[in-house]
């Protein structure tokens, strides 16, 4: 009988010890879980920054140079501070993109200059240079397109143009469409 009674007290005291684990886990205050998701801080920058892309003879086609330059690993996007682009075409008018700001996609397609952005054509021969300003310029480079929405000034010479908002085409031939509220001066020489 004392056998017995034993096994009962010991069956008892883990049904006892079993119940009470329950009770503290259940009474306990819900586990946290931190999800670690890394924060927007660039992993690399470069100050002074001048990249250049090549055709397949080694010539220059563009370059681009910045003030600094971040990049973000949680997104695998790009930074510049004061963006400097130059499309370079043989025999051809360069054409010179600067702004206040810009961010590249992670694959490089895609280069939004913000805030005050310029544009300016050199001169050649039997061509007048042309200067561009406006804001939020959207750029594709292997396009060699560009486009916005913002208002847009256009100067050559004597002549001027303006808008609200433009689509570019920088090849050659190189094609501006004005999209609304258009106005223009154009100076006839006799």
């Amino acid at each position: 009988m004392f056998r017995d009674r034993r096994s009962l007290l010991v069956t008892g005291l883990l049904i006892l010890l079993a119940a009470a684990t329950w009770w503290l886990k259940e009474g306990a205050e819900p586990e946290v879980r931190f999800e670690h998701r890394p924060a927007h801080t660039p992993d690399y920058w470069v100050d002074q920054l001048s990249a250049r892309t090549t055709d397949e003879t080694g010539r220059n086609r563009r370059i681009l140079s910045a003030e600094s330059m971040r990049h973000y690993p949680d997104d695998d996007s790009t930074e510049l501070t004061r963006p400097e682009l130059l499309l370079l075409e043989p025999g051809k008018p360069h054409w010179r993109i600067r702004a206040e700001s810009g961010w590249v996609s992670p694959d490089g397609d895609l280069i939004l200059l913000q805030g005050e952005v310029t544009v300016d054509r050199d001169a050649a021969e039997g061509i007048d240079p042309m200067h561009l300003t406006t804001r939020d310029l959207r750029i594709q480079p292997d396009d060699e397109y560009a486009e916005t929405e913002q208002p847009v000034r256009g100067e050559s010479g004597r002549n001027w143009v303006e808008s609200r908002g433009m689509q570019v085409w920088l090849r050659e031939p190189v094609r501006i469409k004005l999209l609304a509220e258009v106005r223009a001066r154009y100076e006839v020489t006799p």
